[in-house]
C-alpha cells in the first residue's frame, strides 16, 4: 500500500559489524535515523554532546543490561528501560554487562560515520593479539582507560572519538613482527628491537590509507616520551599530541600489570609508582594524576 513500508525480521538498509558491537540502519529520512545496535558483553559505548544543540538521541533497551554513570551516580538499565539525550554537557559512557540490544533514534545523520576500514583494522589487532597470548585484549583495556582519562580531561567530542579509536588500533602495526620475536622469553637483540620500534610507523601507514587518516599521528606517537627518549622520532613535550600522551600512560600501565613471556605481571601499586617516578620525564603530570584517579575509582588501587 502506498505510504507504508513493511520490513521483515532481520532486514536492514545497511549494516556494520565489529568485534565489540554491530549496528543496523533500519530506516532514515528528513535527517532522522533509526538504528538497531547490539553491544557485546564487557564493551563500552558512549554518547557525546553534539555540536548541534537541537539534536536528540533516544535509546530503548530491548534486552541485556547496561551500566553507566551519570553525574557521579551509577545506573543500570535493562529491557524496556530507555533514556534520551539532548543538549548534553559532557560525554556519558556505558558498559554492557551482557550482550545488549537497543533501538537508537537520532535526529542527525550518523551511520555514514562507521566504516568497514575500521573493522578490517580491528580484525588485524585481534590477529596480532592472538599471536602473543600475553597481550590478548590489551588494546581493549588500553582503550577503556583512555576513554576514562580523556573524559576527565574534558576532551572535546572529536578528540575523545580519536583517542578511543587510536587506542584500539595503536598496536595494529605489530602484524608485520614475527611471532617468535613477539613471544621471545629473553632479551631482544638490537635488530629485533629495531623491528619492534617500527610498529607505530607501520600502524600509522595502515590507518593513513583510510578515511581515518587523522588517527595516524596519534598512533605513530604512542611510544614518544616527553624528554625525547621515545620512538620513532624522539619527539619532545608539545610535539606529542595529547591523545598520544594519554595512550602512552594507559599502554604502559596495562603492559606492566599483565604477564609477559619474560616476566610475571607487576602489582598495580608498583606499576603506578613506576609511572609516577617518570612524571615530567616520560609522562604528562596531569594525565598520570587523572589516571591514578581512574584506577582508584575502579578499585584497582586503594
Amino acid at each position: 500500500m502506498e505510504g507504508i513500508k513493511i520490513a521483515k525480521s532481520g532486514s536492514y538498509l545497511d549494516k556494520y559489524k565489529v568485534s565489540s558491537h554491530e549496528l543496523s540502519l533500519l530506516e532514515h529520512g528528513d535527517g532522522v535515523e533509526i538504528m538497531l545496535q547490539t553491544v557485546y558483553e564487557n564493551n563500552i559505548f558512549y554518547i557525546y554532546p553534539s555540536e548541534n544543540k537541537e539534536v536528540m538521541e533516544f535509546f530503548y533497551i530491548l534486552n541485556g543490561e547496561l551500566q553507566g554513570e551519570v553525574e557521579g551516580r551509577k545506573i543500570n538499565l535493562k529491557a524496556n528501560d530507555y533514556f534520551s539525550a539532548k543538549k548534553l554537557s559532557s560525554p556519558v559512557h556505558f558498559t554492557a554487562n551482557s550482550d545488549t540490544r537497543y533501538l537508537w533514534v537520532i535526529t542527525e545523520p550518523t551511520f555514514k560515520n562507521v566504516s568497514d576500514y575500521i573493522k578490517k583494522l580491528k580484525d588485524i589487532v585481534y590477529t596480532v593479539e592472538r599471536k602473543d597470548r600475553y597481550t590478548y585484549m590489551h588494546s581493549k583495556r588500553v582503550a577503556h582507560y583512555t576513554v576514562k582519562v580523556a573524559q576527565k580531561l574534558n576532551l572535546n567530542k572529536q578528540q575523545l572519538e580519536d583517542a578511543h579509536l587510536a587506542a584500539e588500533l595503536h598496536d595494529v602495526g605489530k602484524i608485520s613482527i614475527p611471532e617468535e620475536i613477539l613471544n621471545k622469553p629473553g632479551k631482544l637483540t638490537t635488530r629485533e628491537f629495531d623491528l619492534i620500534k617500527k610498529h607505530p610507523g607501520e600502524g600509522a601507514d595502515m590507518v593513513g590509507k583510510t578515511y581515518y587518516k587523522d588517527l595516524a599521528p596519534i598512533i605513530i606517537q604512542h611510544h614518544e616520551r616527553l624528554d625525547g627518549s621515545g620512538y620513532p622520532y624522539g619527539l619532545t613535550g608539545e610535539e606529542i599530541s595529547l591523545e598520544a600522551k594519554i595512550i602512552a600512560v594507559c599502554d604502559t600501565f596495562d603492559a606492566m600489570t599483565e604477564d609477559r613471556t619474560y616476566r610475571k605481571a607487576f602489582p598495580a601499586e608498583y606499576a603506578i609508582e613506576e609511572i609516577k617516578s617518570l612524571v615530567g620525564i616520560h609522562y604528562e603530570p596531569e594525565i598520570v594524576s587523572v589516571f591514578e584517579e581512574v584506577l582508584k575509582e575502579e578499585g584497582k588501587l586503594i
